[in-house]
């Protein structure tokens, strides 16, 4: 088979939060990671196999355990490809595939903040089908024909363009569900049925890493599906990470995202009631020495104009949010 490479990370994590929701509580511990990557990255065939337990957690939802992110969402396998690769600028990926929308990725080892934030929220995440990747000089395309939210129905359509020139990138996303399907799990919710386009910018030179990017959403009105009246979302976030010395880094992240349509008219809940919006702010300090890193989480959600059961606290009516997260592990 040629050779193969096999790396990890294993990590556990605690987390401290306020207005927690009925059901969850104010403090939590759990293995945030506890995976094992192997892929072969040379000849014309070459694979991606990444097993192991593994939490998500992300910004104003509630938290989720090791066992249940596993059992509900993904699996125990949650990402596993093999890539086919014809010629030198072109490649072929069939599988269960990382999702192009977004700047944030699934799992909390490959971001720069712990808990993934409000945008990512409203993204998949984890796509299984075929994406076709093509690149020609400064510009690079990948179009992917797949099943959305894990839906296990391949009804989608995926792509992205960028444009990259020495330490500046820009990116095009867009996506959407071509069918309309009434099916939904925990990985799969309404937004399932929905449309999602996003322009990202990203600034890597020396010590700093910038990203600001602005994304909109649309779940159209459809009753055969449960969605009575449709509603969209508008949001923008700016991500930064600067490196210091000895091992030690600072990101940060900032977002606003706005949803239309309003309680009365019947509009489906995308965020913390019809018509609702939120912002957030959020701090990480990391400290990384070989395979070892420590890093924390600062972070505040709030929201406005919720409706009463839909946001913080255990009646939903608390519009905020603080966060404190502690994650310590080795990545090999």
């Amino acid at each position: 088979m040629g050779k193969l490479n096999l790396n990890g990370a294993v990590s556990g994590i605690g987390i401290w939060q306020g207005n927690h929701v009925s059901g969850d509580k104010s403090t939590q511990a759990a293995l945030s990671n506890g995976q094992l990557f192997l892929q072969k990255t040379d000849g014309w065939w070459q694979f991606y196999i990444q097993a192991g337990a593994y939490t998500i957690s992300a910004l104003g939802t509630p938290f989720i355990s090791t066992e249940k992110a596993v059992t509900d969402l993904y699996g125990a396998v949650p990402v596993a490809y093999l890539k086919l690769v014809p010629g030198k600028n072109t490649s072929v990926l069939v599988g269960a595939l990382p999702t192009l929308m977004g700047s944030e990725y699934t799992f909390d080892f490959e971001n720069m903040n712990i808990q993934r934030g409000l945008l990512w929220n409203q993204e998949n995440a984890i796509t299984r089908g075929i994406q076709i990747n093509k690149t020609l000089g400064k510009f690079s395309a990948s179009l992917s024909w797949n099943d959305g939210y894990y839906s296990n129905r391949y009804s989608w359509l995926s792509g992205s363009l960028t444009y990259a020139n020495g330490p500046h990138s820009l990116v095009f996303v867009g996506m959407g569900n071509l069918g309309q399907t009434a099916f939904q799990t925990f990985a799969t919710p309404v937004q399932n049925n929905s449309e999602m386009y996003a322009l990202e910018y990203s600034y890597t030179k020396g010590r700093w890493i910038i990203q600001p990017y602005y994304q909109y959403s649309h779940v159209p009105t459809n009753p055969t599906v449960g969605v009575a009246r449709g509603a969209s979302t508008q949001s923008g976030a700016v991500l930064v990470s600067r490196t210091f010395e000895h091992g030690f880094s600072l990101a940060g992240r900032g977002e606003y995202i706005t949803t239309s349509g309003s309680e009365a008219d019947g509009a489906v809940n995308l965020l913390y009631g019809p018509g609702s919006a939120a912002w957030s702010l959020t701090a990480t300090p990391t400290y990384q020495h070989q395979r070892f890193f420590m890093r924390g989480d600062i972070s505040f959600v709030r929201a406005t104009s919720i409706t009463s059961g839909d946001a913080f606290g255990p009646a939903g009516t608390n519009p905020n949010q603080p966060r404190g997260v502690l994650e310590v592990g080795l990545l090999f």
